[in-house]
Formats: structure tokens, C-alpha cells, sequence
């Protein structure tokens, strides 16, 4: 769990960064429905909803917190709402099939875990 959620902090941080940046954004267009003229604001969304979870998912794992499952578990909920929400926005990607299959691994190895006992 500990590199799948660091990958997904760090995926999250580039994804962060590209948004707020304006490289390889899609149209600003697509947000005219929230009546927002640019990225910043969904950089944010993503920072808070997906990069700050599963840094402390990788804290907690690096940790063998004893709510590291639980922890893993919030994380996954919340990146699966990230990807839920950005559908009527910028519509299906690849991206968002491969991002939900790695919520779903990790869902499987948290519960996995919690049922193991984790420690």
C-alpha cells in the first residue's frame, strides 16, 4: 500500500501542478458551467481531495499506523469522488479508468488488511 499510495500522491501532485500552471490543461471553456476562468481552483480542488489524503496514507503506511487501512480507504473514497466529479466536466479519460483500478487495488488490499489484523 505504502509505494501504491505514494504513487498516487505523486500522480496527484503532477496533476496539481499541470492545472495550476496551465500545461496540458484542458479547455477553459469546460468550466464555464462553474463560472471559473481558469485552472486554479480545480489545482486546488485536486491538491486538497486527492494529494494531501494519500500523503497521509503514505505517512501512515510508512508509520504501520495502526488506521493506516481506514486512512487508505478515506483516500480511495476521495479520489474516486475527484474522478466522479470531473466526468461532467472534461468527460471519460483513460486516465480515470487507470486511476479508479488503482482505488479499487487499494480498496481490496486495505480491506485485506483490516481483515489480517494490520499490524
Amino acid at each position: 500500500m505504502t509505494w501504491a499510495s505514494g504513487f498516487l500522491a505523486v500522480a496527484g501532485l503532477v496533476g496539481t501542478w499541470q492545472l495550476m500552471s496551465g500545461a496540458a490543461t484542458p479547455p477553459v471553456s469546460d468550466l464555464a458551467p462553474l463560472g471559473l476562468s481558469s485552472w486554479t481552483w480545480p489545482g486546488l480542488w485536486l491538491f486538497g481531495s486527492v494529494v494531501v489524503p494519500w500523503f497521509v496514507a503514505v505517512i501512515a503506511c510508512v508509520g504501520r499506523r495502526r488506521a493506516t487501512p481506514l486512512i487508505v480507504l478515506v483516500a480511495c473514497g476521495l479520489l474516486v469522488l475527484e474522478l466522479v466529479v470531473q466526468v461532467p466536466f472534461i468527460g471519460l479519460s483513460p486516465l480515470q479508468f487507470i486511476l479508479g483500478a488503482a482505488a479499487g487495488g487499494l480498496v481490496w488490499c486495505a480491506v485485506d488488511a483490516r481483515r489480517r489484523g494490520w499490524r
